[in-house]
């Protein structure tokens, strides 16, 4: 995401018409030192670190690097390491620093966490009501001038928040989830004055008061309890949701789905008073609700001994050599160059990373591939294409995968991909979807439009998400501004619910996307071949100002086919620069001039 833009309904006022800028100058990292970045693994590989890791109760604390911060309610200064992360965070949009900052259960008071970029805050109790804090965790965009839409990569996981003023402010868009979080009070989903905001995703949250979007575009709640829902913009779609608004598209934009089909919440470290543990969460059927606050927290907690703490510096070889020795890996923050793909060849692998652990393929390798096995769990990391072109970037199963999984899916869950921004980035496709069952459950697929390394051939990415697995569940699915489709689906019985796309901005002209009889890739393409599929929720933008007179045919096309449903689409001409013909295939009314008024249509066939 990148254009600003509100809709003329919105409840507040508007300012003029603007892209997002590359923020080159702007985004530099401070040289000033917070924390030194770690350059060469020490922890002697997988072996060693399993020969020194304690054994049995009060068992010694991880080396979790220098970028993990843990903190107590005894810890002295919080605020104030709190502040320093933050100032070295704020704007560095393409920086190389990653911060994870944990907090043990208690009650802390007085801290206002502010969340730059590549900055994780987590509790580490069972229950988010395990770590309570009075006061707040913010998000806002003062650093670009009260414009939210690049408030990406940052999380709020497993917390208890009374926020001093009764709201607790969450402006953030893309790849920035809100997860297994109790607001005690309003959650804010706008900046301070109210600007542009392109978010966002919300999962088994409780939030006592309001959600409060203002000029959030659109949104994703899933499995959660809310107070209330104050109104929408785009697309604000809810699955699972106690308290959501009822279902009422278009106007207001409301998509509400009573349960969610399937869904397994993402793993999280918690401490138990002696060790440091990793909590999978059991896999729930039909969701309602949170997966927490109900008794006994359904799911397996693993020893971290059963894990590989990386590091950065470690190498493939040296994250391989630990899978292949059945251990899982946490990955802690870093940016982790790989000369070979991560491998995951065992069924039940957890591969979780913390603070935007970020992986880097070098040479025009695939970053991870899994095998066709039960219930691999990959969740909390970045992958950023490196300058040679990788075919792919994340492989969930084989070419060929067939082997049912409905009982213990595959999940990746906040993985992120970028194609350039932070330099250039080449990928003919992020990631494939091979195998039956996966749940995609909260992604970013980005070809950047601004940063370094941008341009229509510099960083060419033709597919953003293929799948060619059967029975794929996508719950949060946002990819933006490839070259050709952002998603091209093969598999029968595949579902999403929520997607938000833009068409890539940076098309020269009419004839760059052209496709075959048509104007234009669509956003999102069922193949024609397909028999069932179904999606709720769905939304493209197009801003071509490169070329504004390009004309996309459609965002959305589908076979003719009886099983195959869509639910609420909507497609958007952000100012006017380029329009879409058509929403789903030859249906739905063009958009048109530039008051950036959405055209919808409701159901389909």
């Amino acid at each position: 995401m990148s254009a600003q833009h509100r809709s003329t309904s919105e409840p507040v006022a508007t300012t003029p018409l603007a892209r997002r800028t590359a923020l080159a100058a702007m985004m530099a990292v401070p040289a000033a030192g917070l924390i030194a970045q770690r350059a060469v693994a020490a922890s002697g590989g997988p072996a060693a670190q399993a020969a020194k890791r304690p054994k049995g109760a009060h068992a010694a604390a991880p080396d979790f690097g220098p970028n993990v911060l843990v903190f107590d309610p005894s810890t002295p200064g919080i605020q104030a390491k709190l502040d320093e992360v933050f100032q070295q965070q704020e704007s560095a949009q393409f920086g190389t620093g990653r911060y994870a900052l944990l907090f043990k259960p208690g009650t802390y008071s007085g801290l206002n966490a502010q969340i730059g970029f590549y900055t994780s805050i987590m509790g580490l109790g069972l229950s988010p009501d395990d770590t309570h804090i009075n006061g707040d965790v913010t998000v806002d965009a003062g650093w670009f001038d009260g414009n939210a839409t690049q408030n990406f990569w940052r999380s709020a996981e497993n917390l208890s928040l009374t926020p001093v003023s009764g709201a607790n402010r969450w402006a953030v868009s893309q790849a920035a989830p809100f997860r297994r979080m109790h607001v005690r009070g309003d959650l804010n989903l706008a900046p301070a004055g109210y600007g542009w905001a392109s978010g966002g995703y919300i999962a088994d949250c409780r939030i006592d008061g309001t959600v409060q979007p203002y000029s959030q575009q659109q949104w994703y709640t899933r499995d959660s309890s809310v107070g209330g829902w104050l109104n929408g913009v785009w697309n604000m779609v809810q699955s699972g949701v106690e308290g959501a608004p009822a279902d009422a598209f278009p106007n207001p934009p409301y998509t509400t789905l009573d349960t969610t089909p399937f869904s397994r919440e993402k793993p999280f470290l918690h401490f138990d008073g002696t060790e440091y543990r990793v909590f999978l969460p059991a896999l729930r059927t039909n969701a309602r609700g949170t997966s927490w606050g109900n008794g006994t927290a359904q799911g397996e907690s693993l020893s971290l001994s059963r894990f590989y703490v990386a590091k950065e510096g470690d190498s493939a070889n040296t994250l391989n050599a630990a899978l292949g020795q059945g251990l899982n890996l946490l990955l802690t923050p870093g940016v982790y160059h790989l000369d070979k793909p991560i491998e995951v060849t065992r069924a039940n692998t957890v591969v979780l990373g913390i603070g935007y652990a970020t992986l880097v393929p070098d040479g025009g390798v695939t970053a991870l591939k899994t095998a066709d096995v039960d219930g691999v769990r990959l969740a909390g990391f970045l992958v950023d294409a490196g300058s040679v072109n990788s075919g792919t970037l994340v492989e969930i199963g084989p070419e060929g995968a067939s082997t049912a999984h409905a009982t213990n899916p595959t999940t990746v869950q906040d993985v992120f991909v970028r194609i350039g921004g932070a330099g250039a980035g080449k990928a003919t496709t992020s990631i494939v979807v091979n195998a039956r069952h996966t749940i995609v459950d909260h992604t970013w697929v980005w070809r950047a439009d601004h940063g370094d390394g941008v341009g229509w051939e510099t960083n060419r990415a033709d597919y953003g998400v293929v799948v060619n697995g059967d029975d794929v569940l996508a719950t949060g699915l946002f990819v933006e501004h490839f070259n050709k489709y952002d998603v091209q689906w093969n598999g029968e019985r595949g579902r999403t619910i929520f997607y938000q796309n833009e068409k890539a901005y940076d098309a020269p002209n009419q004839a760059a996307i052209q496709n075959g009889d048509l104007r234009g890739f669509a956003a999102y393409k069922v193949a024609d071949h397909v028999t069932t599929h179904e999606g709720w929720g769905l939304g493209s933008y197009c801003f071509y100002n490169v070329d504004p007179t390009i004309v996309q045919e459609h965002g959305f096309a589908a076979p003719a086919a009886p099983g195959v449903k869509f639910h609420h689409l909507l497609v958007v001409s952000l100012g006017g620069k380029g329009q879409y013909a058509h929403v789903i295939n030859a249906i739905g009314n063009p958009t048109s001039g530039s008051d950036t008024v959405p055209s919808t249509v409701v159901s389909y066939p």
